[in-house]
Order: structure tokens, then C-alpha cells, then sequence
């Protein structure tokens, strides 16, 4: 298993997931929570080796540390006294030898300690974003392409400093200021005790200043994905067309200004919170050698017992030393509960339960004919909730046979597109049961199921790349003979040859260089060089003219010859060859049967086809 997953085994809680609010908002984090101290732990388990070695090089690099100012004591009281050269010479050398060996320690440390570091980042990005492939279709709809954005990129990269260097530094500013009091205690344990007296307040300080600074991360890392999210809708293709020919590209501009002043102003916060506090601390620690060297003169007039040049030096070399671990511990500790405000974002994400699950023992179907079956489904977007729309889809029985065609038509809302989603599970029934060749879609194996059902929809979507990988991306290992093969079945290879780059073409964001109807028949070649046996087009030809229509039609036909076809019509002329035609109105079967028996019965579907021919130059006929 990999550890992207083990981290959304170890994040995972099980709620229900609400599908009827608005869009979707995070609950505001709470950071205090003990747990979540150990799940941040348990994310470095599988590095424990690795920093297991850290802690070594850590603690000898403490020891190392502390040697120095026992060396400088001998050579103030000794060596130099006694004008011993050999023994001056040998622990001058000590010295020196001690900073190299520092020196190599702490680029060791810091290159094990990034590495694993780095790793966790990976391991982070690669859980939540797994996750997010694996959640519902409703949640997507709900949540701001922004928002998800910043989680992976604000959110995770926003804890770098501290995934990679926190634990270093906890453990190495930890084990010096230990070995530090140990070595001052044994210089002088009344010099000791003075110099610790101020240290409960500057742990006071510093965990007041982390409070500060951790509410204040939380809104800021709002903030900043407020900003990817208008970034993002803004900034693409679409935003900026309705923005232009909205006459709103100033407003958004001033949007975006104002929206970037109020990160400013989180900034200068967070930069600022507990500054003069933590500075505080550093001026009374660097005004702390002068009360030593005070402190000694006083015991000394004082008939008290006299400290050595030596041991005075020495012993104030030691608190610097342990003064800077000190303060920098103290940091980590700001830094650290900063950073539990990014863990809990992050956490919320993997804690996102998953309604679409794989069984414990799925079925795999490994021949599929591609009968489609509707036995008594009923849908609601959400069934628990008394307050979410109800009846969207009640009571519909419907057979598909395999290589057949059925047609679904309706007023706006009736719940058309509804029941396609339910054969590729992109929503579960919440009655009823969705059954391909026998077998309920709910018990199949995920890949299994994408294998059998295509969909073709009337929102091409196309990735920022080659025509190629476009289509590849339905099909990896797909050999160029096979791709110009669906091309030409989809009726658009004529058109990409004719391109100065082929294949090679980038296709733009969102395959905005290409027209509607290039769109759709790149997106037909795809569905064609996958060979589903089950197809569903939704809408597939709405949004075009007739005459692109008339071409995107011609290479539907040749993609559904011998497949199971559900299709979701708008205009009717699509759909009058269908084997069977079924009218939804209000999430129930109105009408079925053929066209000619539809139109005889002079219903719902008569009076969509006459309006229909209100619309369109193009009459079905009866």
C-alpha cells in the first residue's frame, strides 16, 4: 500500500456527506484538538529511521557544542597562565576541530531532515489529491476550483518550513539547552540558577505570541484561497471572455485589488504578531552577560567565593549557547502552532468522507454485453435530510437492451441527466438498483465499470495539450494509427491533418481554439478509441448549429453502431430513430415507445416535438 494511502487510512473519519447546501465551506479548523498533534506524528512514521539518525547527529553535535567552552576555560586558566605552547596549541586545535565537526553535523542534518521533509510534502499532496478524485460529483459542484487549489498548493506548501526543518531544530535546540544547563550546572550552579530565573516567562511569552500568530494563519490561508478561487474563474479562458464582453474587466480588477489589500493586511499581522514581545526576549538575553559578569563581581565583594576568569568566560560562552537554542525553541514552538492551523485544513480534506466506494469483493466483468437495466430506481440528492428537493427521480424501470437505443427526453429539470449519471456511479440510487449485464454497478470494480460505460457530454472538456494526449488520455498506450483510426471515425482527421502541426497541436485552455463542433468530435474520437460498450451522450449535440450538428450527428451514428446507447436529447431531431423514446416529467416516466407512437398518442412528447419545430428550421417528421 502506499503511503498516500496510509495517510488517508490514518485521516479518515466516517460522516455523512450533505449534498443540498450551499457551496460548500470548510469548517473553521480547530487546531487544539490533542489528536491531531499524533496524526501530524504519525505522517513521519515511515521516515523514523532517518530520524533516528538526525536525533544521533543532533546529540553529537550538542556534545561537541558544549566541549568548546570547557576547552576555552583551560586555555584562559592554564595554557596561557602557565605558557604551556604544546597544551595551547593542542586545545586551540580542539576548538577548531569541534566547529568543523559542527560544521559536517549540520549539513547532514539539514540534507536528512529536508529529504524526509519533502517527503511528507509529496505524501500530503499526493493523499488529499487522491482523495479529491475519489470524491462525488456533489462535491465538486459545491466547492470553488480555487478553493481546492490552495489546499494543495497554499495550504501543504505553506507547512514546508515546518515539515522540514521543525523537527531538526526541535530536537537539536532541545538536546543543546539540556547539555547546556548540565555543563553550566557543573561551571557554576549559582550562575546557573540566575540565568534560568527569566526562562518561564519567555516560554509565557512565546505561547501568547503563537496564539496570536496561528488565528491569524487561519484567516490568512482564507484569504489566499479566496484569491486562487477568483484567480482561477477570472483568469481562464471563460472569465475573461464574459468579463470582456460584460464590460467588467475594470470591476474584477478592483475585486482582485481589494481582495490583495486584505492579504496585505493579514501579512503585516502575522509578520508583526509578538514581534516587540519576542524582541523583548532577545534584548534582555543579550543583557544577560553583564548581569553575570554583575553578578560575580557582587558575590566577590561580598566575602562570596571567587569564579575563575576562566570558568566566568567560559560559563558566559556557555549561556550564550544556550540562549540561542533557547529562542530558537522557543520560535519553533510559534512556528509550530502556526502550523497546526495549515494541518488542520489539509486533515479536513482527508477527512472527507467518500459515498462512492469499491465493495469489499467487487465483481469483475470481464466480456460485457452491455444490457442496461433501471429496476424501481429512485434518487434524491440527499435522502436524510427533510429539507433537500425530493422526488427526482421516482420509480423508474427501464431495459436497455444490449446494442440497443434508448432516448430520454423532458422540460428542464425533470431529471434527464440524472439518470444517465447513474450508470457510471457518478451518483449512487438511493432506491432501486442500476444493473449492467445482470450485475448492480454498485458491485462492480471501479475499472471494470469505466471500461463498459462512456460518456460523451455536451461540456467537452480538453486539457491544455497536444491533440495526441488528448486523446491518448483515453487510451495510454494507443498506437498513432489507432488515433488517427477514431479520428477518422469521428469524422475530424481530415481537419487535424489539414492543421501545420498535426497531431501536435496544443489544443489551448480548455480546447478554446478549436470551434464547438471540433470540440465535440475530438471528444468523440476519444470516446471512440476507448470502445465502451455502453454509451451515454448527454445532450452531445445542443449547443451546436444545425449544420455542425449534421456532422457531429454523423459521427455519433458511426460511434453507437452495435452499442448500448442512453441518450439525453434536447433537440429531437436526434432521437426519432431510437429504439424506444421515454419522457421524464418530474422525475417519472410520462410517456414511452417509438416516435411514431409517441406522436400518436398526442401527449407530452407531441407537444415537445411541435415546439421543437418552432425552434429549429429542422421538422422531425412523423
Amino acid at each position: 500500500m502506499s503511503y498516500a494511502r496510509k495517510v488517508r487510512a490514518v485521516c479518515h473519519q466516517k460522516e455523512p456527506m450533505r449534498h443540498d447546501t450551499p457551496p460548500w465551506t470548510p469548517a473553521t479548523p480547530d487546531p487544539e484538538r490533542p489528536a491531531q498533534v499524533r496524526r501530524i506524528l504519525r505522517l513521519f512514521r515511515p521516515y523514523r529511521g532517518r530520524l533516528a539518525l538526525v536525533g544521533l547527529l543532533v546529540a553529537a553535535s550538542a556534545l561537541v557544542s558544549v566541549a568548546s567552552p570547557f576547552l576555552l576555560r583551560e586555555i584562559l586558566d592554564d595554557a596561557i597562565p602557565g605558557r604551556r605552547t604544546g597544551l595551547l596549541t593542542l586545545l586551540a586545535l580542539g576548538m577548531i576541530a569541534a566547529a568543523v565537526v559542527n560544521s559536517v553535523f549540520g549539513v547532514l542534518q539539514t540534507l536528512i531532515s529536508t529529504t524526509v521533509g519533502q517527503r511528507v510534502m509529496h505524501d500530503l499532496r499526493a493523499a488529499v489529491y487522491d482523495r479529491l478524485q475519489r470524491m462525488p460529483l456533489a462535491f465538486f459542484t459545491r466547492t470553488r476550483t480555487g478553493e481546492v487549489q490552495s489546499r494543495i498548493a497554499n495550504d501543504i506548501g505553506g507547512m514546508q518550513a515546518t515539515v522540514t526543518s521543525t523537527a531538526t531544530s526541535l530536537v537539536s535546540n532541545l538536546t543543546s539547552v539540556v547539555a547546556t544547563v548540565v555543563a553550566m550546572l557543573a561551571l557554576d550552579w549559582r550562575l546557573t540558577v540566575v540565568s534560568l530565573l527569566l526562562l518561564p516567562l519567555f516560554v509565557w511569552i512565546s505561547r501568547r505570541v503563537g496564539n496570536e500568530r496561528k488565528k491569524i494563519t487561519s484567516q490568512r490561508q482564507k484569504q489566499m484561497a479566496a484569491m486562487s478561487a477568483m484567480v482561477t474563474e477570472s483568469l481562464s479562458v471563460s472569465g475573461i471572455l464574459l468579463g470582456r464582453t460584460m464590460g467588467r474587466s475594470d470591476s474584477l480588477t478592483q475585486d482582485f485589488t481589494r481582495e490583495s489589500e486584505r492579504l496585505v493586511g493579514l501579512e503585516v499581522r502575522a509578520s508583526m504578531a509578538g514581534r516587540w514581545r519576542m524582541s523583548t526576549i532577545g534584548v534582555v538575553m543579550a543583557a544577560m552577560p553583564a548581569v553575570i559578569y554583575w553578578a560575580a563581581g557582587i558575590a566577590l565583594q561580598a566575602g562570596g567565593p571567587a569564579v575563575s576568569i576562566g570558568t566566568l568566560v567560559a560559563f558566559v560562552s556557555l549561556q550564550q549557547g544556550l540562549f540561542r537554542p533557547t529562542v530558537s525553541l522557543l520560535s519553533t514552538g510559534v512556528d509550530m502552532q502556526t502550523s497546526l492551523a495549515l494541518f488542520a485544513r489539509i486533515f479536513e480534506y482527508l477527512d472527507l468522507p467518500i459515498d462512492i466506494t469499491e465493495p469489499a469483493r467487487p465483481v469483475r466483468l470481464e466480456t460485457v454485453r452491455g444490457e442496461v437495466r433501471f429496476d424501481g430506481v429512485d434518487f434524491d440528492y440527499d435522502a436524510k435530510d427533510p429539507a433537500s428537493p425530493k422526488g427526482t427521480l421516482r420509480g423508474i424501470d427501464l431495459t436497455i437492451p444490449a446494442g440497443g437505443s434508448l432516448a430520454v427526453v423532458g422540460s428542464t429539470g425533470s431529471g434527464k441527466t440524472t439518470l444517465s449519471y447513474l450508470v457510471p456511479r457518478l451518483y449512487d440510487v438511493t432506491g432501486g438498483r442500476v444493473l449492467i449485464d445482470g450485475v448492480d454497478v454498485r458491485d462492480l470494480d471501479f475499472d471494470s465499470l469505466a471500461r463498459a460505460v462512456g460518456v460523451v457530454s455536451q461540456e467537452t472538456y480538453l486539457f491544455h495539450a497536444s491533440i495526441a494526449d488528448n486523446l491518448r488520455f483515453a487510451k495510454p498506450d494507443a498506437t498513432d494509427a489507432e488515433i488517427v483510426a477514431a479520428a477518422e471515425a469521428a469524422q475530424i482527421h481530415d481537419h487535424i491533418a489539414a492543421l501545420p502541426e498535426g497531431y501536435d497541436t496544443l489544443v489551448g485552455e480548455r480546447g478554446y481554439r478549436f470551434s464547438g463542433g471540433e470540440k465535440q468530435r475530438l471528444a468523440l474520437a476519444r470516446t471512440i478509441l476507448r470502445d465502451p460498450p455502453v454509451l451515454i451522450l448527454d445532450e452531445a449535440t445542443s449547443a451546436l448549429d444545425t449544420r455542425t450538428e449534421q456532422a457531429v450527428q454523423k459521427a455519433i451514428d458511426g460511434l453507437t453502431a452495435g452499442r448500448t446507447t442512453l441518450t439525453i436529447a434536447h433537440r429531437l431531431s436526434t432521437v426519432r430513430d431510437a429504439d424506444r423514446i421515454v419522457v421524464l416529467d418530474g422525475g417519472r416516466i410520462a410517456e414511452q415507445g417509438t416516435h411514431e407512437e409517441l406522436l400518436a398518442l398526442d401527449g407530452r412528447y407531441a407537444a415537445l416535438v411541435r415546439r421543437d419545430a418552432k425552434l429549429s428550421p429542422v421538422v422531425p417528421a412523423a
